[in-house]
């Protein structure tokens, strides 16, 4: 999919249910070590067609009005690329997780992040 540069996305209240599952998942697993933790990924991301690593972009959007370029940045020392952040939120809007938002005067403008 392309999007206009500096398209802006936000949670769909399914998102926000799934992100919240992948929060508790994690937090509940990290005591338990690495294995634990990624085998909770997995199982949360199974269901719903997804990567384990889609939970961690799909957080990201919780704050609200995000572009793709944005959360690529922020989850740079995580050891994200771009492309990989643009590829799981592909998987997220067709999971119905995120949606991609109307453009603002700042995408009409031509003013926005990729």
């Amino acid at each position: 999919m392309r999007w206009p540069r500096g398209q802006r996305f936000s949670l769909s209240a399914r998102g926000a249910e799934t992100a919240e599952a992948y929060r508790a998942a994690v937090q509940q697993a990290r005591a338990m070590g690495r294995g634990a933790l990624e085998a909770a990924e997995r199982t949360w991301a199974a269901p719903h067609g997804l990567l384990p690593g889609d939970g961690v972009v799909l957080a990201e959007f919780a704050p609200g009005r995000r572009a793709i370029a944005e959360v690529a940045r922020s989850l740079e020392e995580c050891g994200a690329t771009a492309d990989e952040v643009r590829a799981a939120v592909e998987r997220l809007v067709a999971a119905g997780m995120i949606e991609p938002l109307p453009p603002g005067p700042e995408l009409r403008l031509g003013q926005g992040d990729t």
